[in-house]
């Protein structure tokens, strides 16, 4: 299994798209999302096309192929909006292996 690893979009539609080229691209199986996904937090810039909206709406459609694990600018409030687990003390196994 192909997994891609990305984190730290914080909205930006710019660098999801960027990631989601690559993600084909590369013709991963899955997608591991290290959280920061779509709020930029209190102490960063706003980034290049913050646009989380528009985020939602490119992650989404991926809900099947996204694992994720929840970084420090996610709330309880993002996973209203995904369709994918945001999760928080979990460990993956894949292959029978963590």
């Amino acid at each position: 299994m192909k997994i891609m690893i990305a984190s730290d979009i914080h909205g930006s539609a710019f660098w999801c798209r960027k990631m989601l080229e690559a993600y084909e691209r590369e013709n991963a199986d899955k997608l591991l999302l290290l959280g920061d996904i779509l709020y930029h937090g209190p102490r960063n810039d706003l980034p290049d096309e913050y646009a989380p909206k528009e985020v939602i709406n490119m992650l989404n459609p991926l809900r099947d192929k996204i694992l994720c694990v929840r970084g420090n600018c996610d709330t309880e409030v993002d996973q209203m909006v995904l369709d994918f687990p945001v999760l928080a003390d979990y460990a993956y196994i894949v292959s029978g292996k963590t």
